[in-house]
């Protein structure tokens, strides 16, 4: 050991002694130190869990689940769940309507009516209007809302207007078709906006002639990027983007009795070592870890280590970029089949594909970077959604399959002249450069002109950069939105989907399977829809799934923090939370 690691380890050492037997360190606040910086928190605009976790501490949904449950809702600003025995859901499973909760105040005083819950979701659907959004899917039937060149499609505002409407007392929302998993998606979806207060700063007024305006503008226009006026528990007291600290403050005018914390810190800090010392001697509450980083996690005097949590996660995926973006991209080498780069549309040969898959050792990464936890992906469904497979869809380890693959791809010239590319990782990740390196000890045994290099960049650089569409290997993936298969098959998959918007993959099957399923209300219709989507996927390999996780997932925090439950469908659970629930004691 270096002395400057000896010296790190007597004050860590130090540090947790210290902190053993401590009393509660700022009571009232709770710190939690995650491993990313924080990504814009308009709901209209916000492309990641970390920033939805926010959103759903700064503002109220319509519905939320009930404890315990994937398919169950309980009232949040509406004051019932829509259902056909309470007469608020037709008979047809079309039209929803929603009581709104009267008394409800947002942060800045005023008081919450129908009509800015009308407005939310309006602003929702047309923000980021050239980007897919779930609620399009179930209001327009899939419909696009704008050109490619930014301008409002024909009829669409009209078509949605129809389809939310306002009066004293409630909002109704009308879908052309049903949509099975539609509360699902409000519960993550429908958070609601002060109108009068998003257009004192600027947004949209709600009407139809300033709507073209609204849609023209970019993120970096929005007020509400790093301002929120919400009803929620928590509201934004300030953000710090030079520390990368966010800070929210109790809103003691909240609708159900105030938060038992007054405050709450995130901060952003991709150094393990740093967030291990923070928890140890009390400096934060709660920190980002995983089954990677296990072993510098456990045996921390008054820090509780929750394992084998499991979340419907497909996570990680390696998605191939159908058409990168070359334009003053340095992951692409020269930009050519010339052995020092790739051209931008190396992965439309299926072959090239296949080899990959074939490339990647599954069980390596299991074994080494996962503990053990996992084991490899049967698709991309999560296991209790429809569609499931428990086996039959895995890609495995051949390396002489891979080889065969690579010899004809690209007429053989992939194989004679080989690669040079970049894969990029995000700051702070413990197991993507792993992922990586395993990818690229394979390729070189396979061809030692087959080159991978990495860099790694701050989290929301990695998020534009695949925005851009420059990320030739996207190592990324997700948990659905709402319980339900459709927003993974959606995201994963679709032409109009938010990962294949920047991977470019598009199947007319595909999409029809998709869209087709979240129509039916027929639960084994559309079991055999999802199956089918599958094996679609397994034959056309626009990504593959790498692993299956079995508990592989943490939740590290101080043994004085309380009130935690875990809720898989929380955004960023389980180390980011719902924090209402939580106090210290």
């Amino acid at each position: 050991m270096s002395r400057a690691a000896s010296l790190a380890a007597i004050i860590l050492s130090a540090a947790v002694s210290q902190a053993s037997g401590a009393p509660v360190k700022n009571p009232q606040t709770l710190v939690y130190a995650q491993r990313s910086d924080n990504d814009p928190i308009d709901p209209g605009w916000n492309p990641d869990v970390y920033g939805w976790n926010l959103i759903h501490n700064l503002y109220d949904p319509l519905v939320w689940y009930k404890a315990g449950s994937a398919g169950e809702f309980e009232p949040r600003l509406a004051v019932q769940v829509p259902s056909k025995a309470n007469g608020l859901l037709s008979s047809d499973g079309t039209t929803y309507r929603f009581p709104i909760r009267k008394g409800v105040r947002f942060h800045d005083g005023s008081t919450l009516a129908p009509e800015d819950v009308r407005y939310s979701l309006l602003r929702l659907l047309f923000a980021d209007c050239r980007t897919g959004t779930p609620l399009s899917e179930a209001l327009l039937d899939g419909a696009e809302r704008c050109a490619p060149d930014g301008t409002l499609a024909p009829r669409a505002y009209a078509e949605a207007a129809r389809a939310i409407r306002a009066d004293a007392e409630a909002v109704t929302i009308t879908l052309k078709r049903p949509f099975a998993p539609f509360l699902a998606l409000l519960a993550h979806s429908s958070v609601v906006l002060s109108k009068p207060w998003c257009v004192a700063h600027g947004e949209w007024d709600g009407t139809a002639e300033d709507l073209p305006r609204a849609v023209k503008r970019t993120r970096e226009e929005s007020y509400l990027l790093d301002h929120a006026d919400g009803t929620g528990p928590f509201a934004l007291e300030r953000w710090d983007k030079a520390a990368k600290q966010i800070v929210l403050a109790r809103h003691d005018g909240y609708w159900r009795a105030p938060a038992r914390l007054k405050r709450v810190v995130l901060k952003s800090v991709p150094e393990l070592a740093t967030r291990r010392l923070m928890i140890a001697t009390g400096d934060a509450d709660v920190i980002d870890g995983n089954i990677v980083e296990l072993p510098q996690l456990e045996g921390i005097a008054g820090v509780d280590v929750m394992e084998r949590l499991q979340a419907p996660l497909r996570n990680p995926l390696l998605f191939f970029n159908f058409a990168i973006n070359a334009t003053a991209n340095p992951d692409v080498g020269s930009g050519a089949l010339d052995g020092k780069g790739i051209p931008a549309d190396l992965f439309t040969d299926i072959e090239a594909r296949r080899g990959f898959a074939r490339a990647f050792d599954y069980d390596r990464y299991i074994k080494e970077v996962l503990r053990g936890r996992a084991r490899p992906a049967s698709g991309f469904i999560p296991p209790g959604f429809a569609g499931y497979s428990r086996q039959g869809l895995e890609f495995t380890y051949d390396p002489r399959a891979a080889e065969a693959h690579f010899r004809k791809a690209w007429g053989g010239r992939l194989w004679e002249r080989g690669f040079t590319m970049t894969v990029l990782t995000n700051a702070g990740s413990a197991w993507r450069p792993s992922l990586v390196k395993i990818l690229r000890d394979s390729l070189a045994a396979i061809n030692p002109k087959f080159r991978l290099e990495t860099r790694a960049v701050p989290w929301s650089s990695f998020l534009d950069a695949s925005v851009q569409k420059k990320i030739p290997l996207w190592i990324m993936g997700d948990m659905p939105e709402y319980a339900d298969t459709h927003p993974l098959a959606m995201e994963f998959l679709h032409s109009r989907g938010s990962f294949q918007r920047r991977m470019g993959y598009a199947s007319a099957e595909a999409d029809r399977l998709i869209e087709s399923a979240a129509r039916e209300i027929d639960a084994s219709k559309r079991e055999a829809a999802y199956r089918a989507l599958q094996e679609l996927a397994r034959r056309d390999i626009p990504f593959v799934p790498v692993d299956e996780p079995e508990g592989d997932i943490l939740r590290v925090q101080r043994t004085w923090v309380k009130g935690y439950a875990f809720n898989p469908f929380f955004p960023a659970a389980p180390a980011a939370s719902y924090y209402y629930d939580l106090y210290k004691e």
